[in-house]
């Protein structure tokens, strides 16, 4: 019995260590997905901006004009 509780005691904490490396190691893959996701969110933004700056230097497209409500 003297050596049972502390062989528990082992077992359970390995076992808890064991499941918290596991969640660490999803919560990096989930962390790299999004920062992948935001990239590509930023580099389709910059690219939207400077099609919008490259359009309003020449004439105003009707799609971007601002209509007045008059």
């Amino acid at each position: 019995m003297n050596k049972a509780l502390p062989l528990a005691a082992l077992i359970i904490a390995l076992g808890l260590i064991l499941f918290l490396y596991q969640r660490l190691r999803t919560a990096e893959a989930s962390l790299e997905i999004a920062n992948r996701r935001f990239a590509d969110c930023e580099q389709v933004n910059f690219q939207l901006q400077n099609q919008l700056t490259q359009a309003t230097r020449g004439p105003v497209p009707d799609s971007l004009r601002v209509v007045s409500g008059e």
